[in-house]
């Protein structure tokens, strides 16, 4: 994943407006489950625009990314894991940046 042309455009839709992305990666091991939390950061053009009644697409947004890791066996059933693990975090700007970051990610 060099760009943001293969990615599929229901997924890159909701990142450009602001949505929130969570998606499942590999794991460092088997008994462990990972996963990478993209959240769009908000603007003030998304609060006026949201006021207003609609939702701003944005290329160049600012984008908080998380890197998970947990326990595959404590993941089912429960609203959080003692053992979680945050193995990186990152902010990308726009979304070229975003993929460079995921690839620095190895996610």
């Amino acid at each position: 994943m060099t760009n943001t042309s293969n990615w599929p455009t229901d997924k890159l839709t909701a990142l450009r407006l602001g949505r929130r992305l969570v998606a499942e990666v590999p794991a460092t091991r088997v008994d462990r489950r990972a996963f990478v939390d993209i959240t769009p950061r908000q603007t003030p053009r998304d609060s006026e625009a949201r006021k207003q009644g609609w939702v701003p697409s944005d290329t160049d947004r600012v984008f908080r990314l998380e890197h998970w890791e947990y326990d595959s066996e404590r993941i089912d059933g429960f609203d959080h894991d003692i053992r979680a693990v945050l193995l990186a975090s990152a902010e990308a700007t726009g979304e070229s940046e975003l993929v460079t970051v995921l690839l620095r990610l190895k996610a």
